[in-house]
């Protein structure tokens, strides 16, 4: 070979090396996840998504949750002082609402996971939610809507057209948070692409910073809003939350540009009947031994996301993806009511192995449900002064929660995480249900000090000593540490282990979490109620506190809390994670890869 055969060699060598590594920076300048900019293009990871992108959505979380604990934690104190109504009735009233608000997600994460997409069901919303706090406003402006004729908010005889009104404004801002609750958190996980090791990283943390957003705006609903209500005027409360709410409406659409979005895909529903109804037609037929052998489509319309690897689990529904032909021209034309990919079937397991998970979570929305209903009237019934010209609104206890929580996912951010990697090899530290079941350990912890607490204060109410509100503290302080640990391991677990077509519903199942614990707790109360006052006995939960035994309700939740535990700890040993890649299908993967 003489000279110039080997520089023309040299030459087009030196031409391939430098066409790969720009299809490389260029396949790195891209992402490649199937999600889309605002003009529809594939979106450029330098100039769309990542923490650019996500500020603007935790700027929008901060302010709704500020404006949700503004009216959700001063509700009982506000149909108690100003509807007159009793602790039982308020309570069931705030319960009901609170879970009604936590279960609309599901109707609003299905629509725009099947029709309209994450961004406008956000949008829609959010418009609605400004529409629902202007309502709350008129009904302190405006006089044929105030709670009483004269001039005072207290009064024996609330106006119906006010309870109304106020029940609508309540009603239409739970509507709103169906389509604002699931969407926006799950929007903001879309903002990160899980197959680029860095921003994967970043997305674990995000849900942690998404937590830290809600601790603040706890903090300020709780204190500033609080506050304003309680001893300025309701009316300038609701008018300060409706007018935050509308400027972080405004400076969220002028994010768009930086967003990536995904497409809708028609309801996710439809392919795991289609999974159930194929394996129910091949019930017949046996499983083979060889998962090779069941049908994956790897470019096909059928593919809604990445592929799933099988699994051992629930081999019946494995017969969906039984290929009863050879033809591959009959595979591709079969009907996907007769014939299911594996993914397809994957998912379907995924949903049912999520149910018992569920079910267990329920704990949470019963200890979240105590906090603006008992928690907040036992604070009310003490001493709450700092000094001789200041007392703490009872709602503003709840800062504790969020500080606790805070505190407790920073130091889990910035100090654990980076040593619980090294040592476990696990990019999370502990799994994700490992996570959870600490969370439900503290939740326990913190219903015994209720118990102790409250015990204390019903003995001192019977000498006529009122306990001070620093005694609640502990308590509170304790559940926002234990929310740290659950409320993110529950995030992250409903958004990563649902089909990937279905994650604005994952979001929707772990608010169903709260809102279903919300009417549990109403369920448990009615029947306590019952029981205690059976033959005359004292009930457990009379008209007022010092009626009542709410330390007794407490150890009883204690007990229950206990033996969901026990449930949870062994769904937990046996538990499969999702286990994804693209292109072919991969073995079971178990807990320790959570």
């Amino acid at each position: 070979m003489n000279e110039t055969e080997r520089k023309s060699e040299r030459d087009e060598s030196e031409m391939s090396t430098r066409k790969v590594k720009i299809e490389n920076v260029e396949e790195e300048s891209q992402v490649v996840d199937s999600s889309f900019d605002y003009k529809g293009r594939v979106p450029h990871r330098s100039s769309t998504g990542s923490w650019k992108a996500s500020l603007f959505i935790l700027a929008m979380e901060f302010s709704e949750i500020m404006t949700y604990f503004g009216i959700a934690s001063n509700m009982v104190i506000y149909m108690t002082k100003v509807m007159q109504q009793d602790l039982k009735t308020a309570a069931n009233s705030v319960n009901v609402w609170i879970g009604v608000t936590t279960l609309m997600p599901l109707l609003g994460a299905f629509l725009a996971d099947a029709y309209t997409g994450r961004y406008f069901m956000i949008l829609f919303s959010a418009i609605l939610y400004v529409l629902s706090l202007g309502i709350f406003t008129m009904t302190q402006y405006i006089p044929s809507l105030k709670p009483c004729s004269t001039s005072s908010n207290t009064c024996q005889h609330v106006s119906k057209v006010h309870k109304a009104v106020y029940f609508l404004a309540a009603y239409l801002m739970a509507l709103a948070t169906g389509g604002y609750k699931p969407c926006l958190e799950s929007f903001g996980g879309d903002q990160f692409d899980d197959n680029h090791p860095k921003e994967r990283k970043q997305k674990m943390s995000f849900f942690n910073w998404w937590n830290i957003a809600v601790c603040c705006g706890i903090f300020v609903g709780v204190t500033l809003i609080v506050y304003v209500q309680l001893n300025v005027s309701w009316g300038i409360g609701f008018l300060t939350l409706t007018i935050t709410m509308g400027v972080t409406v405004f400076i969220f659409v002028l994010g768009r540009p930086f967003y990536r979005y995904w497409t809708a895909l028609g309801s996710p529903f439809t392919p795991l009947v289609q999974v159930l109804v194929a394996a129910l037609a091949k019930r017949n037929l046996p499983c083979p031994s060889d998962p090779s052998l069941l049908y994956e489509a790897l470019n096909s319309e059928k593919l809604r996301g990445r592929l799933l690897g099988h699994t051992n689990r629930l081999r019946f529904l494995d017969k969906a993806a039984i290929i009863e032909s050879n033809d591959e021209v009959t595979k591709n034309k079969q009907s996907p009511w007769r014939l299911a990919t594996v993914t397809q079937v994957e998912e379907l397991k995924l949903i049912i192995a999520m149910f018992p998970i569920w079910l267990t979570s329920l704990v949470f929305g019963i200890g979240n449900a105590l906090g603006p209903t008992f928690f907040i009237k036992q604070g009310n019934a003490m001493n709450r002064n700092i000094s001789n010209h200041f007392e703490i609104p009872a709602a503003s206890i709840a800062i504790l929660s969020a500080i606790g929580m805070s505190a407790s996912l920073a130091l889990y951010d910035k100090v654990l995480l980076p040593y619980l990697r090294r040592i476990t090899g696990n990019e999370r530290g502990i799994n994700i249900l490992t996570r959870i079941g600490i969370g439900m350990v503290i939740l326990i912890i913190t219903m015994m000090i209720s118990a102790l607490v409250e015990r204390a204060r019903w003995k001192a109410s019977l000498q006529g000593e009122i306990i001070h509100v620093y005694w609640l503290m502990p308590q509170i302080f304790i559940i926002g540490i234990g929310d740290g640990f659950s409320l993110v391991g529950l995030q992250e677990y409903f958004y990563e282990q649902v089909p990937d077509s279905m994650r604005s519903l994952g979001m929707a199942f772990y608010l169903s979490v709260t809102g279903i614990g919300s009417f549990v707790t109403t369920l448990l109360i009615i029947i306590v109620d019952y029981v205690t006052g059976l033959n005359g006995r004292k009930r457990w939960i009379g008209k007022d506190l010092n009626d009542s035994r709410l330390d007794y309700f407490y150890w009883l939740l204690s007990l229950i809390f206990v033996l969901n535990l026990c449930v949870f700890v062994m769904l937990a040993k046996n538990y499969r994670y999702k286990s994804v890649q693209r292109g072919v299908a991969i073995s079971d993967t178990i807990c320790d890869d959570g």
